[in-house]
């Protein structure tokens, strides 16, 4: 198991759980299998998240055989082929939109709670994610069969870290963990400020 030193990338402006800081998205992938019953509790953590309503909107559609993957590849751009074909699992992560024929406004904003909680059991269990955009959404909805009452979100991999000796060149510079902009600039007082 390879394991970034975090500390050398990121540090918070006030004292938190390590795991926040220990979470990050690399993209050298092993392709060793990720045993069933360690998968599943990515998924199990990902189902206590919080949701509107108790909705629960969220659905995961996994990729684990080399069958299911290459289907998922089809539709994949190439920016991310070039690092995710080795990643032993893909989940589709989608939200259902509406709840007996009313819109659920938060449908996507707790989704995304529940993949932050999958992400952190990774992260507990060994293991690495990388949520992606880069691929086309219409392919993968007609692909995979989604209806049309679900709003895809993003395409997570799932597996064990490798060497990023591994990695192409270019993507080598870029396996590590990022910072983040400080607190000031994303928390307002009061009012909206630009």
């Amino acid at each position: 198991m390879v394991m970034t030193e975090t500390k050398k990338y990121r540090m918070s402006e006030y004292t938190i759980d390590e795991m926040f800081l220990e979470r990050w998205s690399p993209r050298s992938f092993s392709e060793k299998e990720v045993p069933e019953d360690t998968l599943l509790t990515l998924f199990e953590a990902a189902h206590w998240a919080p949701s509107a309503f108790n909705f629960q909107p969220w659905r995961f559609i996994l990729a684990k055989t080399a069958e299911e993957r290459e289907v998922y590849h089809s539709f994949i751009y190439e920016g991310n082929l070039v690092w995710c074909t080795k990643a032993p699992v893909l989940a589709m992560i989608v939200s259902k939109k509406e709840k007996d024929g009313n819109v659920v406004r938060s449908h996507s904003f707790d989704t995304g709670a529940a993949w932050a909680f999958l992400a952190l059991q990774a992260n507990k269990k060994g293991l690495i994610t990388h949520p992606m955009t880069g691929f086309d959404f219409d392919k993968a909805r007609d692909i995979l069969e989604i209806p049309d009452e679900y709003n895809i979100e993003a395409l997570v991999a799932i597996g064990y870290q490798d060497e990023k000796g591994k990695l192409p060149k270019a993507l080598q510079e870029r396996e590590q963990p990022n910072q983040r902009m400080p607190l000031e600039n994303f928390i307002f007082n009061g009012k909206f400020k630009k």
